[in-house]
């Protein structure tokens, strides 16, 4: 696990020390105890979770400036992907992990405890909830959401969350085009400007993901984000 994590890590132009690589293990055998009980993922296999988890997560690097005191959001973080693989590999990051359900919360919790991570909260909150939070409006640098909703969904989500000019980074897969061209009006009103669109394949498999880059350009209108669940339900059009 540790060659394959050191060498895929490579390839995003990371070098991992003694000290990362440890705490990545660590995390893995947290995933190992809690997968099965909460139904944190179904990829169990250590060698699938360090490629399709961790070394997925890691692709963030590309986008993510290891700045320090930069606040980056992981809306809807689940098992803690992407956010914590890329709060180990960038530990300057300040980290929220939003996650509604309170039992992931609470893993969530245990794990940043057990690896003893600092400049991390836990926030256990829907997205359209923090997205009317003075706490969390409009206060972070990135927004990160992997596996979660479309992306005319997610700007719903993320736009609210961020500083001007802050970017949401959206975990896609090869359907990531089509997601843009749906999320054009939500986009607009919105106030979110498609920067990038970064394609990537992950060692040993051929299918392309993508980093879906959008920039926050202007003021999210206050109406914005909607009641819990209309975004899924009613999507910006």
């Amino acid at each position: 696990m540790v060659r394959a994590l050191r060498e895929g890590a490579a390839t995003w132009g990371l070098e991992l020390d003694s000290n990362q690589l440890s705490l990545f293990s660590s995390f893995l055998n947290c995933l190992t105890r809690g997968a099965a009980r909460l139904n944190l993922t179904a990829i169990r296999e250590p060698r699938e979770v360090v490629f399709k988890h961790f070394l997925d997560s890691l692709a963030g690097v590309l986008v993510v400036e290891p700045a320090a005191g930069h606040r980056v959001i992981d809306i809807g973080s689940g098992a803690g992907f992407p956010g914590l693989p890329l709060k180990i590999a960038r530990p300057e990051l300040e980290l929220t992990l939003l996650e509604p359900s309170r039992k992931k919360a609470a893993f969530l919790r245990n794990v940043v405890a057990e690896l003893g991570l600092s400049g991390v909260q836990v926030v256990p909150a829907r997205a359209e909830e923090a997205g009317r939070d003075p706490a969390h409006r409009g206060r972070y640098d990135y927004a990160l959401a992997r596996a979660v909703a479309e992306i005319r969904v997610l700007v719903e989500y993320s736009l609210p969350l961020l500083r001007p000019q802050g970017l949401f980074v959206a975990y896609k897969g090869p359907g990531a085009v089509d997601e843009l061209e749906r999320a054009g009006p939500a986009l607009a009103t919105l106030g979110g400007t498609v920067r990038d669109v970064l394609e990537f394949k992950l060692p040993g498999e051929e299918a392309r993901r993508s980093l879906i880059i959008i920039e926050n350009t202007a003021p999210t209108p206050d109406r914005y984000p909607r009641r819990p669940g209309m975004a899924a339900k009613r999507p910006v059009s």
